[in-house]
C-alpha cells in the first residue's frame, strides 16, 4: 500500500516538484492557498485542495481526499490571498477526523512565509503569524492523524555568516526574521518530539534551491531563475556588489531526493535536521557565465552597491556528510546541467517579474 503523504504548500515551488516526482510512489494530497503557488504546477494525477494550512477544516478536507479517487478540489469559499496563510484561521474547530483514528504516514510542511523579504517593514508581524500558525496547526494535525514523520523546511540562513563549510553541529546565528521563524520550527520540533516521541520530526536546512515551477514566486524566486528571466526578456540582471558572493546552488530534484529518502528511511530519525545542498560553492559571476553560455547572449549584468547594509550572507557551502551518511543522499544534477534544463523549460508566459524589475521601477 502506498504511503499517504500530505504536502502543505503543495502547489508551490518545492512542493509541486515533490508531488510531481513522487505521484506514482506515494498517495499524495497537496494543500495550497495559491499565494505563491499555482495549480498548473501540479501534474493532473496529483490530488489538490485549495486552502490554508492555518485552517483546521481545510486540513481535515485533505484527509478526506485520501479516501477518494483523484480530484482537484477548489476551496468552497476561496479567501483573498494577501500572502498570509494565517488569515482566515479561526482556531474554532478541533481535528474531528484526526480524532477518529484516521491515518497519514507523513506530513511535509512547506507552507508559511518563505523568504526574508516577505518579513520586510511592517509585514514582519504578519510573517511570523503566518509561519507559526501554519506550523503549529500542521504538526498537531500530523500527530493526531498518526503520522510517523513530520518533515519541514528550515533554511541555511539560520547559520548567518561563519566559516565554511556549514555543518549541523555549528552554532546558529539567525540574521533576519525569516531565519528566526525557522529556528522556532527547529526548537519547537525538538520539544514536540520529547513530548510525543512516536512521531519523528525532520527539518531540512535548504541551501540555494532553484528549478522548475518558480515563476509564481516572482521576486522571491532563486537568483538563477530570476537572472534567466531577466536575460530572456532582454533586461540586465541586477547584482548586489561585485558578484563574488557565493551560494550552494542546488537543483530542486536533488532536494526532492533528500526528502523522499527521509520519508522512506527505516532508521529511527528522532528529531533531527539535515543540511541539503550540493556541497559546493559558486559565485554569482560564475553562475552568470553559465546562463549566458546557454542563452547565447552578450548582455551583461548591472552591478550596484549592496542595499542590504547588515547581515547579508556573503558565502554559502553546505557540509552534506550527515544527510549522506544517514540517508544515503547524493546530489545528481550539476549546476551546469541544472541551468541548461531550467532554460530549456522556460515558460515566459508564467513570469510574474523579478527583483531587478522592482529596483528599476523604483
Amino acid at each position: 500500500m502506498k504511503k499517504k503523504i500530505l504536502v502543505t504548500g503543495g502547489a508551490g515551488f518545492i512542493g509541486s516538484n515533490f508531488c510531481n516526482i513522487n505521484r506514482e510512489k506515494f498517495d499524495i494530497v497537496a494543500l495550497d492557498n495559491l499565494f505563491l503557488g499555482d495549480p498548473d504546477n501540479l501534474h493532473p494525477d496529483v490530488k489538490f485542495m485549495q486552502g490554508s494550512a492555518c485552517n483546521e477544516e481545510d486540513l481535515e478536507k485533505c484527509l478526506e481526499m485520501f479516501e477518494t479517487p483523484h480530484q482537484q478540489q477548489p476551496h468552497p469559499n476561496p479567501p483573498e490571498n494577501s500572502g498570509l496563510e494565517g488569515e482566515g484561521a479561526n482556531g474554532k474547530n478541533p481535528h474531528r477526523l484526526a480524532g477518529r483514528g484516521a491515518k497519514i504516514d507523513a506530513v511535509l510542511h512547506l507552507a508559511g512565509t518563505s523568504s526574508a523579504p516577505m518579513f520586510a517593514g511592517e509585514n514582519y508581524v504578519a510573517g511570523y503569524l503566518n509561519s507559526t500558525e501554519s506550523f503549529l496547526h500542521t504538526i498537531e494535525f500530523a500527530r493526531k492523524c498518526g503520522a510517523k514523520r513530520f518533515l519541514y523546511a528550515s533554511t541555511s540562513s539560520i547559520y548567518g555568516n561563519q566559516e565554511l563549510p556549514l555543518s549541523e553541529d555549528k552554532p546558529v546565528f539567525p540574521t533576519n526574521h525569516y531565519s528566526v521563524s525557522k529556528l522556532f520550527y527547529e526548537n519547537a520540533c525538538t520539544a514536540y518530539h520529547q513530548n510525543y516521541p512516536e512521531m519523528e520530526t525532520v527539518g531540512f536546512r535548504f541551501m540555494s534551491v532553484y528549478g522548475p515551477n518558480e515563476e509564481a514566486k516572482g521576486e522571491y524566486a532563486n537568483l538563477i531563475s530570476q537572472f534567466i528571466w531577466d536575460f530572456s526578456r532582454g533586461n540586465p540582471p541586477i547584482i548586489y556588489g561585485d558578484g563574488t558572493q557565493t551560494r550552494d546552488f542546488t537543483n530542486v530534484a536533488d532536494i526532492v531526493q533528500g526528502i523522499t529518502l527521509a520519508i522512506e528511511s527505516r532508521e529511527n530519525l528522532g528529531s533531527t535536521v539535515f543540511n541539503i545542498g550540493r556541497g559546493e560553492s559558486t559565485s554569482l559571476n560564475e553562475m552568470i557565465k553559465i546562463i549566458k553560455k546557454y542563452l547565447e547572449t552578450d548582455l551583461e549584468p548591472k552591478y550596484i552597491p549592496n542595499p542590504v547594509k547588515e547581515n547579508y550572507i556573503r558565502a554559502q557551502h553546505a557540509d552534506i556528510s550527515k544527510i549522506s551518511r544517514v540517508l544515503g543522499f547524493k546530489p545528481r544534477i550539476s549546476l551546469d546541467e541544472g541551468i541548461r534544463l531550467q532554460i530549456e523549460n522556460l515558460r515566459p508566459e508564467k513570469i510574474r517579474g523579478t527583483s531587478s524589475d522592482k529596483i528599476v521601477n523604483n
